[in-house]
């Protein structure tokens, strides 16, 4: 039983490595029809849209929950 589990792991590990070596980059040199890459990104740009954009929203998204919680509990004791 065991070595059955052995050689379909070998086995789905063999075909899932051989599927990446045939998606690699290399294969993406030419050009489909149609492909327009346009221009690349800027340093700034790139920075403002991976980094910045995503620390602007969680911060405005943890301030409106900061907000929501502040209010709901004004008029409420704990004990």
């Amino acid at each position: 039983m065991d070595k059955r589990n052995a050689l379909r792991a070998g086995a789905v590990s063999a075909a899932a490595t051989l599927m990446m070596l045939l998606s690699s980059p290399a294969f993406a040199l030419t050009r489909d029809d149609g492909d327009d890459p346009g221009n690349g990104l800027s340093v700034a740009q790139t920075l403002g849209l991976y980094v910045a954009i995503p620390v602007v929203s969680f911060l405005v998204i943890t301030g409106l929950v900061l907000l929501g919680t502040r209010n709901s509990s004004k008029g409420k004791t704990t004990r």
